[in-house]
This record gives C-alpha cells, sequence and structure tokens, in this order.
C-alpha cells in the first residue's frame, strides 16, 4: 500500500520568488496566461485559472500598530481527505489515490463545474475551451516514480517541503514552535472539517489573513449526495439527478456565502 503523503508550505519562509510557479507549469506543459492585465500590484495573476494551477498570492497589509506586512501564500488545491469535489462530480471524474493526491480525469470530466461549486475552497476552474475541469494534482505522477512534486523540488527557500504526511505534520509542529513567540497567532491550517488536508501550512497570522475559510467543511447533502442519492441516480432519470445535483451545489454556494 502507498504511503500517504503531503506538502507543507511554510509562509515564513516564502520570499515569494514564484519558481514553484514556473516550475508547476512547466511539469504539466500548462500555457501562459495571456489576459492578466498590470493593475499596478506585485500579484501576477488574480486567482488561479484553468492554466495555472498553483499560485503565489503576495497581499499588502498594514497591522493594528501601523506596521506594514507583506503576506505571501501559496495558494492550490488542498487535497483533501474528504473531498468535496470528488464526492459531488456526478461523473466519477474525481479520485483520490493512495498517497492523497485528488486528481482529475479530464476523459471522464464533462466541465460541469459542480466541483467548483461544491469545493469549500472554490479551486477546480473549469477550461472553456476542452470543458474539462482542472486544478492542482499534487505531480501524482512525479510522486508515483518515487519524485518530489515539482514545485517543492524547485523551492530554494526551503518553504516548500514534502514527505510523508506524518513526517509533515511533524515538521510543521517544530516549525510552529520556532515561530509562535514572534507570531502569537501561528498555526497549523489543516482544517477537520474537510478530514484534513495534504496541503498543509504553517501560518504565522490567523487564516482569514490569507483567505482561507477558518473552518471549512465538506457540506453534508454531498455526502448524503455521494452515499444516498448516487446510488439511486444509477437507476434515476438523468433529469432528476441532474435536480438533486442543482440544488446540492445551490447549497453548498449558499453556505460559503453565510460565512
Amino acid at each position: 500500500m502507498a504511503q500517504e503523503m503531503a506538502m507543507l508550505h511554510d509562509v515564513v519562509r516564502c520570499s515569494a520568488c514564484r519558481a514553484c510557479m514556473v516550475a508547476c507549469k512547466q511539469w504539466h506543459d500548462l500555457p501562459a496566461d495571456m489576459s492578466t492585465p498590470f493593475e499596478g500590484q506585485y500579484q501576477s495573476h488574480k486567482d488561479l485559472s484553468s492554466h495555472t494551477w498553483n499560485l503565489i498570492q503576495m497581499q499588502e497589509r498594514t497591522d493594528k500598530e501601523g506596521k506594514f506586512h507583506w503576506d505571501f501564500f501559496k495558494k492550490q488545491c488542498m487535497h483533501c481527505e474528504n473531498p468535496g469535489c470528488m464526492n459531488g462530480c456526478p461523473e466519477g471524474a474525481i479520485e483520490k489515490k493512495e498517497s492523497g493526491a485528488v486528481v482529475i480525469d479530464p476523459d471522464k470530466c464533462v466541465g460541469c463545474g459542480y466541483c467548483t461549486a461544491n469545493c469549500p475552497f472554490g479551486i477546480p476552474k473549469v477550461d472553456a475551451e476542452k470543458h474539462v475541469s482542472t486544478k492542482c494534482d499534487l505531480c501524482f505522477d512525479r510522486i508515483e516514480e518515487g519524485m518530489t512534486p515539482s514545485c517543492a523540488k524547485t523551492c530554494t527557500a526551503d518553504a516548500i517541503l514534502f514527505g510523508t504526511k506524518q513526517e509533515m505534520l511533524k515538521k510543521a509542529e517544530e516549525r510552529l514552535a520556532m515561530i509562535k513567540d514572534t507570531h502569537p497567532d501561528a498555526n497549523i491550517y489543516n482544517p477537520a472539517g474537510v478530514g484534513g488536508v495534504h496541503m498543509l501550512y504553517v501560518l504565522p497570522e490567523k487564516p482569514e489573513v490569507y483567505g482561507l475559510p477558518v473552518n471549512p467543511q465538506t457540506p453534508e447533502s454531498i455526502n448524503l449526495w455521494k452515499n444516498v442519492v448516487r446510488p439511486l441516480g444509477k437507476v434515476a432519470s438523468c433529469g432528476a439527478v441532474a435536480g438533486v445535483l442543482g440544488l446540492t451545489a445551490l447549497a453548498a454556494m449558499r453556505g460559503k456565502g453565510d460565512k
């Protein structure tokens, strides 16, 4: 049986060099995003896209004492233990590997967008031309060959680490202990509401500073769809199944709006 793996981003050590973004594009042969106009900021892209699966966010912030901060954050798929995207996919196009990587099969995906609607982080993006959803796949093909994901392999600041999940959780605790005195709000981001994640973070500030939900949840409606409605859907009409999926996705989106 394959080991459960995880990646760790130590935000304090990140220099926002964006080498990880370049490495991701090179390994997955992703084209450049051409519709990213300059808006007077160092931020290269507003958000993830079907062509950008890994994004270093750069945010300027002034704290309550008037001190200026740069907040850097590596945004990508969290690879949840209980993935809402996978549970809600009507085509069975999303699989969680033994390593923990959550992967979309483009040959099965129809680009319906339910994965995006039911992801607590809003990560998957639908490619408008190919009509398939895309996101970080944790370089599962590299992992299966005993290699390190391209972004972690490229990081020169020792900010992105990769190993077994047990090792990464231990490393996260060690790194947290090192910064706790100077960053009292520091924390390890590994939300229990989605079963834990395989993209761990050591955050020097509270999750909301980085645009992260404090307590993300895999919607109960999705679990109902996976365990009850989906099996029934095999003998139900396509229209009825589509209706249930639509209501499930709507419930998930409303839940996000309430947070």
